[in-house]
């Protein structure tokens, strides 16, 4: 595929970066590569977090996890 520099850049069809939200773009000596970037899977974290029957499950989670 080719495409042309505009002013204000490039314009990369979105039917090549389905289900990405962010590119990683390296500039190397005759090579522009770019990256699709799915996220640091450790900022997920917590954002949908299980429901459970206890309320200090955050603070003594290895307490629930590993029982003595």
């Amino acid at each position: 595929m080719r495409a042309s520099v505009e002013q204000s850049g490039l314009l990369i069809p979105k039917s090549l970066l389905e289900g990405f939200d962010e590119v990683e773009i390296l500039l190397e000596k005759q090579r522009i590569t770019i990256i699709p970037w799915r996220g640091d899977p450790i900022r997920n974290l917590g954002r949908n977090p299980l429901e459970a029957g206890e309320t200090d499950v955050s603070d003594h989670h290895d307490d629930y996890l590993y029982p003595s």
